[in-house]
């Protein structure tokens, strides 16, 4: 990976802007009044961070460019979520971002390559999807993001499926001590409609013995199939909270249905 390269996305590297701590903070006061061209000043000025996190991985194989627009992901978070009020500097608390968004990348495509053309569709995708979140306060659908990008929804949903890492059926969900529950306990046999019959009711009647939280967070994670850190930033708490109260509400299920 020639981390060397002056020119990354089309970016020219050398000519990157350094803000001072006086204009980041004037920049940011005035982001969290909406304004957009601050947010673009405040994202090209802080562009250095996504090249000093990528340069750590100049021993992968992985073209610079995908990684720079993966750190740039995570830069854009890292904006959207800073809370100037915790008195941390902007830099300490982005760096783990960009950092969790690339290694996230390449844990998810150390096995398939997908196409430049796909990828580039489904970053767009991803950080118009953030966008529009942030603008409506609400979840957009497909074809909002799709009309926003100026493609049809078939290549957004073909794009975002392509990136997605395949999940073996040994993949295991929660271990807690005791046996794991993989991927495969929760697949029921259609074989049988007697049997998917009774699983249903089974798991239905453990389902109700959850609390309303519990059993809410289940039904985002297992039925909407929405990862952790979705169902923390919908019902307002942390990642590691969704996770415990998720082993709680399995733990509890399993009990019953064994």
């Amino acid at each position: 990976m020639p981390v060397y390269k002056v020119e990354i996305c089309g970016v020219n590297t050398s000519k990157l802007p350094l803000l001072s701590n006086e204009e980041k903070e004037e920049l940011f006061k005035r982001i969290l009044k909406g304004d957009k061209d601050a947010r673009e000043q405040y994202i090209k000025g802080n562009l250095r961070l996504v090249l000093s996190v990528i340069q750590r991985f100049s021993g992968s194989n992985e073209n610079v460019d995908d990684l720079f627009q993966i750190g740039c992901i995570g830069l854009i978070k890292a904006i959207d979520n800073f809370d100037i009020s915790q008195n941390v500097r902007f830099s300490t608390y982005a760096v783990p971002m960009i950092l969790g968004e690339v290694k996230r990348y390449l844990r998810d495509n150390n096995s398939i390559r997908v196409s430049r053309s796909l990828r580039d569709i489904a970053y767009k995708a991803i950080y118009t999807r953030e966008n529009l979140l942030k603008k409506n306060l609400k979840e957009p659908t497909i074809c909002e993001i799709a009309d926003e990008l100026g493609v049809t929804k078939e290549e957004i949903t073909y794009a975002l499926d392509a990136i997605q890492s395949p999940v073996s059926l040994y993949e295991p969900v929660y271990t807690d001590g005791g046996d794991p529950l993989y991927v495969m306990d929760q697949l029921s046999d259609k074989k049988s409609s007697e049997e998917h019959w009774v699983e249903d009711l089974s798991l239905n009647e453990a389902m109700k013995r959850l609390p309303e939280r519990e059993r809410h967070i289940i039904d985002m994670r297992f039925f909407e199939g929405k990862t952790q850190t979705e169902v923390a930033e919908e019902i307002h708490i942390s990642q590691a909270q969704v996770s415990r109260l998720e082993k709680n509400a399995l733990r509890t299920m399993k009990n019953y249905l064994t």
